[in-house]
């Protein structure tokens, strides 16, 4: 017996011979092999849009902007300049002159009326108020009395002391500023303090900013600047946190602590 397709159309019309074609089951016999075909392309193509959608809306999403700040690891830095600068002798003041007390009894002297001049005859407190001359009612006790200058002899009394000229900051000592911890604890508080400025990611904005600033010999943060800027959303930014940094341990340069300047740079990064 060969080998039948029942779905050809020589099968449907062997089926359908004398019989009224004009009936619906003859169409439908006839179409059925075009509907099947119709499905099966109907479902493959709906199980292809099915494994497709979450692509083509991953396609069709842009793509987030995850912030990341990154900080330039310190010992990559490019040492600073070298400078031996001399040490800066302070000279000590002139310790001021002794002083005569500027009150002081005098033993009267008995005179005849004739020897004595008009200027040694003792004033009324009228003759007093109306003179220009000052009395002074100070009394410096404990100086020499022999050697000692009067008071009213100095030109300038010394009512403050005298100004210290602030040291000048050393690019490079012997031994350099340090942050509790080490430079890893100093990328750790950059890192965890330091917030991207949502209006520089939103233009985009990227990049390094270099912050320079003095640790004192005491160890403090002063003097923070920008030595390379990239806006002035981020400038702020790496400002307020380098400016928040707690105090230092802080350099020396022969034996004694000294003002050191320092630089930072930090990166403002996006992905």
């Amino acid at each position: 017996m060969a080998k039948i397709d029942l779905a050809s159309t020589e099968w449907c019309e062997l089926i359908f011979r004398d019989k009224n074609k004009e009936y619906g089951a003859f169409k439908m016999r006839r179409d059925s092999p075009k509907r099947h075909t119709l499905a099966m392309i109907l479902v493959l193509v709906a199980a292809a849009l099915a494994f497709s959608v979450p692509t083509l809306i991953r396609m069709a999403t842009p793509d987030a902007k995850d912030e990341m700040v990154e900080v330039t690891t310190l010992s990559k830095l490019d040492k600073p300049e070298v400078k031996n600068e001399p040490i800066r002798k302070i000279n000590p003041e002139t310790p001021p002159p002794a002083l005569k007390s500027t009150i002081k009894f005098t033993a009267p002297v008995i005179k005849k009326d004739e020897e004595v001049r008009d200027e040694d005859e003792i004033k009324s407190q009228e003759q007093l108020t109306e003179s220009k001359t000052s009395i002074s009612i100070a009394d410096v006790k404990g100086n020499d009395e022999l050697n000692g200058k009067d008071i009213a002899d100095l030109k300038q009394a010394i009512t403050t002391a005298p100004e210290v000229e602030e040291e000048k900051p050393y690019t490079m000592v012997e031994e350099m500023p340090r942050f509790p911890g080490g430079d890893q604890e100093l990328l750790s508080f950059i890192a965890k303090n330091l917030k991207y400025p949502v209006i520089s990611q939103e233009n985009g904005i990227q990049g390094k900013v270099f912050i320079r600033f003095v640790v004192t010999a005491t160890g403090d943060v002063k003097n923070v600047t920008v030595v390379r800027s990239l806006d002035s959303y981020c400038d702020r930014e790496a400002i307020r946190v380098i400016s928040a940094l707690p105090r230092w341990i802080p350099g020396r340069q022969n034996g004694r602590n000294v003002p050191v300047y320092y630089t930072v740079p930090i990166i403002f990064k996006l992905q």
